[in-house]
C-alpha cells in the first residue's frame, strides 16, 4: 500500500523550496501533496497538489488571543484534513504554517519528519522536536539544538531542486565576467543602493555584465541605473527559471538564505553573502559561516559595508585571483558525489525506516 504524504510549508522562498524539492523526491514512490499558506502559493504552480492552510502569523501582541483561536480553529480542520486524507507521514520544513498540521498529526499518531535546511535550529521546528520521528539537516552540529535531542539528527546534502542537477553540466559562452546579485524572494532593496557605486566604478576599469534580481517595485529603478553606465545586464524580479539564470554566473552577491546558498555551491559558483543582519537568531550568518569555514566564500557585515574597500575587493575577484580560484575548486571539493539519485535514496531511507 503506497503512503500518503503531507508536506507543510507557506511564507517565503526558504520554507516552499526545500518543500518542493522533497515532493518531487517522494512523488514517485508515494502519494504527495503539499500544504501551505498563502504567500507560499507564489512559488507553486498547477503541477503540485495543493491545499491551503492559512495560518495567522504570531507577531503581533494586541491580535494574540484571535490568532490562538484561528490556531486552534486551523488544528480542528488539519485533523479532519489529514484524517479524509489518510495521511501516514508528515514533514515541515518549519516556520509558524507548520503549527496546525503538527498539532493535528501529533493527536492522530502521525509520523512527523522536520525538516531545517538552516544551521540555526528554527523556533517552530524545536518546539516540535519531541513530537518528531526525525530531525533532517545538513549538520550535526546545529546551533540551538538541546544536547538530548542529538539522536534524533539525521544529515542529507542540502535540498537542491532537480533542475539544478542538470544545469551543472551547462558550460558558459559569455566571456563577459558575470556577476549574479540575488536579493532573495523579497528582494533585497539594500542591494539595490549598496553596490551601485562600487559597480560603476568596476565598470568603467573592466567589462562585467550584471544579472539583478529584485523586488517588483524596484526593477525599473535597477534597470535605469545599468543603462546610465552603459553596463550590460538583466534584470527581474522572481523567477521559476533561477537554475538558467545563475548558470551564466561567475560570482553572485546574496543573502545566505540556505537554499540559495546550496544551490550556488553546488552550481560551484563562488558567492559573497551579505547576510539579512535582522534574520532570526542571526541563521543567516550562520548559513553563510558554514561555507565560509570550507573556504567557499567571502561575508560581508552589511553594516559595516565600506564603498572603497568593497570596490577595491571586488576588482580583485573579476579579475579571477588565486582567492577566487581557490574558492571555486573548494566548491567543487564540496559537491563531490552530490548526486539527485544519492539525495533521493537517502530521503527514502529514512522516511521508511522510521
Amino acid at each position: 500500500m503506497i503512503k500518503k504524504v503531507l508536506i507543510s510549508t507557506g511564507g517565503s522562498g526558504g520554507h516552499v523550496i526545500p518543500a518542493i524539492t522533497i515532493y518531487n523526491h517522494l512523488k514517485n514512490t508515494h502519494e504527495t501533496l503539499i500544504s501551505t499558506d498563502i504567500r507560499g502559493l507564489a512559488y507553486l504552480d498547477k503541477n503540485y497538489n495543493t491545499l491551503v492552510i492559512n495560518t495567522p502569523k504570531l507577531n503581533n501582541y494586541f491580535l494574540l488571543p484571535f490568532s490562538f483561536l484561528k490556531i486552534l480553529f486551523l488544528t480542528v480542520k488539519s485533523f479532519f484534513l489529514l484524517k479524509k486524507n489518510n495521511i501516514s507521514i508528515l514533514i515541515s520544513t518549519g516556520g509558524y504554517m507548520s503549527l496546525p498540521l503538527c498539532l493535528a498529526a501529533k493527536i492522530l499518531g502521525i509520523k512527523i519528519f522536520l525538516i531545517e535546511p538552516n544551521m540555526v535550529l528554527g523556533r517552530a521546528n524545536k518546539f516540535f522536536l519531541n513530537f518528531s520521528r526525525k530531525l533532517i539537516c545538513y549538520s550535526k552540529n546545529l546551533i540551538n539544538l538541546p544536547s538530548k535531542s542529538n539522536e534524533k539528527i539525521v544529515t542529507i546534502k542540502p535540498l537542491i531542486r532537480k533542475e539544478y542537477y542538470e544545469s551543472s553540466i551547462y558550460q558558459k559562452q559569455d566571456k563577459l565576467f558575470t556577476i549574479i546579485i540575488i536579493g532573495g524572494s523579497q528582494g533585497a532593496k539594500i542591494f539595490d543602493d549598496l553596490l551601485n557605486k562600487s559597480l560603476a566604478s568596476i565598470a568603467k576599469q573592466v567589462s562585467i555584465k550584471i544579472i539583478h534580481q529584485t523586488s517588483v517595485k524596484n526593477v525599473n529603478f535597477v534597470k535605469d541605473f545599468y543603462s546610465q553606465n552603459n553596463i550590460e545586464s538583466k534584470v527581474f524580479s522572481f523567477d521559476h527559471k533561477l537554475s538558467e539564470i545563475l548558470k551564466e554566473g561567475d560570482l553572485c552577491i546574496t543573502r545566505a538564505g540556505a537554499s540559495s546558498l546550496a544551490e550556488l555551491s553546488y552550481l560551484n559558483i563562488p558567492f559573497v553573502a551579505i547576510p539579512l543582519p535582522s534574520s532570526k537568531d542571526n541563521h543567516q550568518y550562520q548559513n553563510a559561516k558554514y561555507y565560509k569555514e570550507q573556504d567557499c566564500c567571502w561575508i560581508i557585515d552589511q553594516k559595516k559595508f565600506d564603498d572603497q574597500n568593497f570596490e577595491k575587493f571586488l576588482l580583485e575577484l573579476v579579475k579571477k585571483s588565486e582567492d577566487y580560484m581557490a574558492k571555486k575548486n573548494n566548491l567543487q571539493k564540496l559537491n563531490y558525489q552530490n548526486t539527485w539519485n544519492n539525495v533521493n535514496q537517502k530521503i527514502l531511507k529514512i522516511i521508511n525506516e522510521n
